[in-house]
């Protein structure tokens, strides 16, 4: 009795994923999803814990000497004046006491259980409030930037695919590549003094007053701010993604399949949209989730170069201060979007591409 179950329960892998296979594939995805968070998480503990410096000391400093207390020059005076019981105690009460690796698990276990991300250390504010006020402004410059990319580029790049050989192409194939070399950081650099020198644009991103104040104001105020980080992310994104799409195009347009359709006299705008565009899909929506990582990661540097508040920015004033309660939330959350949106990219190519089919024999 004993036996046949141990054998239904190892063939029930075997029949799902011949029954169900794209749900086996997403279920899959899901769980080695889930083991790159955890080891994730694990390696941000071991690093912070790694890090020089201690976020005792500086809490310590903060509250007996204030802000005054955490300059360079009088660092190494203020931490011998720090008693070594107060530390102790102060380690015990924040959990810093005990081995990197328990912390983590004591950390994993309240997110779990009780759905907790805890407090950050510096501010003692509820870590998943910090983020819920940041991650909506992330989501927002970076969604619209994806989409711009992603118009502009299937446009662009179906146009000049039609256009190859011809000046313009050429032109227009130099100046994608000239963008995807480029330097983000410099390009950002050159931005901000653009808005500094002429004054057309703030040279911060996000308005001055809260929405609440004034709702239309608001998004006026919003998209005039936005609008150079909004042209730097589109920018640094849509050179790669144009010279993509109008490389996959022109790789279609020679294949046998289309010189069949135009023998056949198919006409010429019907066999762009509607047999060559559709197989340019594929790669895009492989590296459409490489590209939202991208996003993300050149956001950090963008939020701090136009005082935007974002998540990036979040982090990085968590590293400085390592706040790893902070660190780790916010580097989990934004791994788990980058990592969800590959899980989404999958299953959207098994739907536009009939000839996916995940379990099955080719």
């Amino acid at each position: 009795m004993a036996t046949a179950a141990i054998t239904a329960l190892l063939r029930f892998p075997l029949l799902a994923k011949r029954k169900f296979p794209l749900l086996f594939h997403i279920a899959g995805k899901i769980c080695t999803m889930l083991v790159m968070l955890f080891l994730l998480g694990f390696a941000v503990f071991g690093l912070m814990d790694l890090a020089p410096g201690d976020i005792v000391d500086q809490i310590m400093i903060q509250q007996l000497f204030g802000e005054s207390g955490t300059g360079t020059g009088n660092a190494a005076q203020n931490r011998e004046a720090l008693d070594a019981g107060q530390l102790a105690r102060r380690r015990a009460e924040l959990g810093l006491d005990i081995p990197f690796y328990a912390q983590y698990f004591r950390w994993l276990r309240q997110v779990v259980v009780h759905h907790d991300l805890g407090v950050s250390l510096i501010s003692r504010a509820p870590v998943s409030f910090l983020l819920a006020a940041r991650i909506g402004n992330s989501l927002i410059l970076n969604l619209i930037s994806l989409l711009l990319i992603t118009v502009f580029s299937f446009a662009l790049g179906v146009y000049f695919s039609s256009r190859a050989g011809t000046r313009i192409d050429w032109a227009v194939s130099f100046f994608a590549l000239t963008l995807h070399a480029f330097p983000g950081i410099l390009m950002l650099i050159l931005l901000q003094l653009f808005a500094s020198v002429t004054g057309l644009f703030p040279v911060t991103a996000y308005p001055p007053f809260p929405f609440r104040e004034n709702p239309a104001r608001f998004v006026f105020s919003y998209a005039h701010h936005i609008f150079l980080p909004l042209l730097a992310s589109f920018l640094g994104g849509i050179g790669g993604t144009l010279r993509m799409i109008r490389a996959t195009m022109l790789d279609q347009l020679g294949q046998p399949y289309i010189t069949s359709l135009r023998a056949r006299g198919i006409p010429e705008w019907r066999i762009y949209f509607h047999h060559a565009f559709r197989n340019t899909l594929n790669p895009y929506i492989t590296g459409s989730a490489n590209l939202l990582a991208g996003l993300f990661s050149g956001s950090l540097i963008l939020e701090i170069i136009f005082a935007y508040p974002g998540v990036g920015r979040l982090m990085y004033e968590a590293v400085l201060q390592e706040d790893i309660n902070l660190v780790l939330a916010n580097l989990m959350f934004t791994s788990f979007l980058v990592l969800a949106g590959m899980v989404l990219a999958d299953i959207v190519l098994a739907l536009v591409d009939p000839r996916i089919r995940y379990g099955k024999e080719q």
